[in-house]
């Protein structure tokens, strides 16, 4: 009866029900929150728990309401959703397999490329991945692509959303290390210590995430040298460029120019400091409200290029000139600048108002309003994220109130190697339970455990670890973990909306190299954690 109640088999009990909840098919949510709080209740009746962990709960869940780095979630989501739903994405992968369709391979570096920009617009690993194998995946395979290599190009590139940044993976996760940073410090007896901030993983996510689609475009490349037949060149006749080149010209850059923009302008303004990465977020659903817009009715676009460029002219007068009202001295510089503020606002209203009017009335292939399903589909996913959250939040304290915290401490601290085998054990952790387990449950379940444990280890004599190294890392790690078979997450999403002529032995032999190219990035971050930290270090000089 004493081995029933040792906090060790509990908390081991605890885990374990949680997780074939979760694989007996019950939502998440109410899988974490319910499963813990019926665990709790019941080990309290045998007074091995003390309930008053649990009055802690509406505190965690008022924190999360008054979090407003959590409220970039759902903008991001409405962004990416917005440009999937208007076909932007389409449009683009149309143009970008014209451009570079010509070359042995050029289909597949089309689909890196359009995968990097739709990862920084939406960072959602499934809408990516679905999005990309319904439009590249029956065209690669009708040209004659190998299926293995169609299928890991594209589970690959829609796997990017998790660390190129704006990503809600990062936002999440950037979240989550700040609270165990601090509280890191706190035990390392430092009671002043820096803060970690999402802007700062975004900028040190942002280097792996270009190298990781070089790579992968290099991999390509090398597979069109040594097997030509894999990825044949469309023949120039097909691509009708002829006389029409210069119009396709010119329709490219429409639809490559205005992702980039949109992309620059939320990302730039995060890493340069001029917004949060709530503000930016909200600059990036703006935009893609206006790009939809825009797409639906071309030949009546004035308003609307208006209304970004207004939107831009925004973005510099907050770059160079103090905005603010409540203040007692306002030089007539600044009086100008709020002056025009105030004009490209009413500008931006008026472009803004033009995109939500054409994207209420537009019908998607299903015959239903755009803006409807943009906003159902983000209220989903944005319900989805949050309850997993209030969820996580309510494990949390029943695993702390059994001395789980305090098992992984010593369990963690008694490892031979010391810093290199714990983080190995606990990286290795992180990929087993990415097969069974989605991004969310672990950021919000495995990361507030485990993070500050790591936080206050030294990597090396005197140098303590770095939050934003390991931030990325575990990002890295994850999408390793989504992409390798027989069970990532990528694979199946892959899977549902692959014709039934691609067996899944074919899905799995495609991706092999990409995890190899994964695993490949995951060692040069360990040697050259420069690759995560040079950037945030030299824009904000921590």
């Amino acid at each position: 009866m004493s081995f029933l109640a040792a906090p060790e088999f509990l908390c081991a009990l605890l885990f374990l029900s949680i997780v074939a909840l979760l694989l007996a098919g019950f939502p998440v949510a109410f899988s974490l929150a319910g499963g813990s709080l019926l665990f709790a209740l019941a080990a309290a009746a045998f007074g091995v728990f003390d309930a008053a962990f649990l009055s802690a709960f509406p505190q965690r869940v008022f924190a999360v309401m008054r979090n407003e780095v959590l409220v970039a979630v759902p903008l991001f989501v409405f962004m990416g959703v917005t440009l999937e739903r208007s076909r932007i994405a389409e449009e683009l992968l149309e143009n970008m397999g014209k451009l570079f369709g010509g070359l042995r391979g050029g289909l597949g570096y089309s689909v890196c490329i359009v995968g990097a920009l739709l990862a920084a617009s939406t960072g959602i690993v499934g809408a990516t991945v679905v999005t990309m194998g319904l439009l590249s995946l029956p065209t690669m395979l009708r040209r004659n692509y190998s299926p293995a290599l169609a299928c890991g190009t594209i589970c690959a590139s829609g796997t990017l959303g998790q660390v190129i940044p704006p990503s809600i993976v990062l936002v999440l996760l950037g979240d989550q290390l700040s609270t165990a940073y601090q509280q890191a410090q706190f035990e390392m007896g430092n009671f002043s210590p820096g803060s970690v901030s999402v802007n700062d993983l975004f900028a040190g996510a942002l280097i792996p995430g270009l190298v990781l689609v070089s790579l992968y475009i290099l991999y390509q490349a090398a597979v069109a040298c040594v097997r030509p037949r894999a990825s044949p060149a469309i023949p120039r006749e097909e691509l009708q460029l002829g006389a029409a080149g210069a119009s396709f010209a010119a329709e490219l850059c429409r639809s490559l120019l205005a992702p980039l923009l949109l992309i620059v302008a939320v990302l730039g303004s995060i890493l340069s400091g001029l917004a949060s990465p709530t503000e930016a977020a909200s600059v990036g659903a703006a935009g893609a409200l206006m790009m939809a817009g825009h797409r639906l009715d071309k030949a009546r676009g004035r308003p609307i290029l208006f209304g970004a460029a207004c939107l831009v002219a925004m973005l510099a007068l907050t770059a160079f000139f103090d905005l603010r009202m409540q203040r007692d001295v306002i030089s007539g510089a600044e009086w100008g600048a709020i002056f025009a503020a105030l004009l490209c606002a009413m500008g931006l209203t008026w472009g803004l108002g033009i995109g939500i009017m054409r994207t209420y009335q537009a019908m998607d292939s299903e015959r239903k309003r755009v803006l409807t399903e943009v906003l159902r589909q983000t209220l989903l996913v944005s319900s989805m994220v949050f309850g997993i959250l209030i969820g996580a939040s309510m494990f949390s304290l029943v695993f702390r109130g059994l001395g789980g915290d305090e098992i992984i401490e010593e369990f963690l601290g008694t490892l031979p190697g010391g810093v290199v085998t714990v983080l190995l054990v606990v990286m290795l952790t992180m990929f087993l339970l990415g097969f069974i387990l989605d991004f969310l449950e672990i950021i919000f379940i495995v990361v507030p455990i485990v993070s500050p444990i790591l936080l206050t280890m030294e990597v090396s004599p005197g140098v303590a670890m770095s939050p934003v190294w390991l931030g990325v890392m575990m990002a890295v790690n994850l999408q390793t973990s989504f992409l390798t078979p027989p069970f990532g997450f990528s694979l199946f999403y892959l899977r549902g909306v692959a014709p039934p002529s691609i067996r899944t032995t074919q899905i799995y032999r495609g991706v092999f190299p990409f995890v190899a190219i994964q695993l490949l990035m995951l060692f040069l971050l360990w040697f050259f954690p420069q690759l995560a930290t040079w950037l945030p270090t030299t824009i904000y000089g921590r």
